[in-house]
């Protein structure tokens, strides 16, 4: 049996894989998957904690974040394929159409 904190470990390392992605990369598509992997990050340690405390809230949980990260997958990915199609870069400095 894996010790619970192995997967807050993991889950933490990677979050900040996700995080370290979302602040330095310049691409759309690769700052969407590293929203990705942060939100599985929390469904990892909303996992363990339930599982650790038997409780099934945190399962829950994990259903609605996949939800919300679908639905957040299908706009994010329709915004950056308009944009890419119109301006054919995904680079996210050039990405300037709501600025004033």
């Amino acid at each position: 049996m894996v010790p619970t904190s192995y997967y807050l470990i993991l889950s933490g390392v990677i979050f900040m894989i996700g995080a370290t992605g979302v602040l330095l990369r310049r691409n759309a598509l690769i700052i969407l998957m590293c929203v990705e992997m942060m939100l599985n990050s929390v469904n990892l340690t909303l996992i363990a904690l339930s599982r650790q405390w038997d409780n099934l809230n945190g399962q829950i949980f994990v259903f609605m974040i996949m939800a919300v990260a679908a639905a957040e997958v299908a706009v994010g990915l329709a915004i950056v394929l308009a944009h890419t199609r119109h301006s054919k870069t995904t680079n996210i400095d050039e990405i300037n159409l709501m600025k004033w």
